[in-house]
């Protein structure tokens, strides 16, 4: 990755930690025998995602559980299901969706508290395993089919699961498809490739396919990027899940400024919130940490 000539390097704050009493000490899960050598992981948090009315909800991936976090710093649990609940998004129809591993694509109605299927199988195959999702404002669904895949294996998806129903696979040859965002005009996706350590640039055409896609950053580290946000300038926000911060790209690609974390170096995502819509609130998952910073452009609105 190119530096522009005069980066910026931006501190965080703790935001909010989970709570101990709801941490899951010395609990085993079969996702912390996949990913974490077996270790007993009381919290591995993601996906922060805000409602209309200013509460973040967090997932914790091992535990199978959703967390709304109030205005006030509260949290409570609002469901807790057999899943691997990874990514969040919010949607006018369908409340919180969400990108579940282990089930597909699910749904979730807070007042309710049940995670219901939403998409669970393509062609009635099973997904690889879904990482995170977001929401065009006409209501399509752009999500990754991750899974196990990296350079052994670029097998990894890109889908769209138009307003309609109609389900496209944009891409099938992705190494770790992971966070994605669409450009402030929707006509460009945006997919983070965590093994490759790479950003994706995918122009989306009239007829609803992609085509020239291309590198649009490269990185380095023992993981790669995972969640990624847009400013309504057009930079880009890409977490990085080893490097301990957050990092800034404008619309030509050139790192502008680099957010450190204040707590541990497992930054995996990232969205925007506040009064002004300025504030970026960063997932640090070795802590159970949700971290904040104020930026000078609002998000753009989701």
């Amino acid at each position: 990755m190119s530096w522009h000539p005069t980066p910026r390097l931006i501190g965080t704050t703790v935001h909010t930690g989970m709570p101990d009493a709801l941490r899951k000490h010395g609990v085993v899960t079969d996702w912390s025998r996949a990913n974490k050598g077996g270790e007993a992981i009381d919290c591995f948090i993601e996906g922060p995602c805000f409602d209309p009315e200013g509460n973040l909800y967090v997932v914790d991936i091992p535990h199978g559980r959703i967390f709304q976090i109030s205005p006030s710093l509260e949290w409570r649990e609002i469901v807790n299901y057999d899943g691997e609940p990874n990514g969040l998004a919010w949607h006018p129809e369908h409340r919180l969706i969400i990108a579940d591993y282990k089930n597909g694509v699910m749904k979730l109605d807070p007042a309710r508290g049940e995670a219901q299927p939403l998409l669970t199988r393509r062609n009635s195959e099973r997904f690889k395993g879904i990482n995170d999702l977001i929401v065009a404002r006409n209501g399509d669904i752009y999500f990754t089919d991750q899974g196990q895949t990296g350079l052994h294996d670029p097998t990894g998806r890109v889908f769209r699961l138009t307003a309609a129903g109609r389900l496209d696979c944009l891409i099938d040859n992705g190494p770790s498809p992971n966070g994605l965002v669409l450009d402030a005009k929707e006509k460009v996706l945006f997919v983070a490739m965590t093994r490759d350590n790479s950003i994706w640039r995918m122009p989306l055409l009239p007829d609803g396919s992609t085509s020239k896609v291309g590198r649009f950053a490269q990185f380095y580290g023992t993981s790669g990027p995972d969640g990624l946000t847009m400013d309504t300038q057009g930079n880009l926000f890409v977490a990085h899940a080893s490097l301990g911060a957050v990092f800034v790209l404008n619309a030509h690609g050139e790192g502008i400024a680099k957010i450190e974390s204040c707590a541990g170096r497992t930054i995996t995502n990232v969205t925007f919130g506040g009064p002004q819509g300025q504030t970026l609130f960063i997932t640090d998952s070795s802590t159970g940490a949700v971290l904040r910073t104020d930026w000078s452009e609002p998000g753009i609105a989701k």
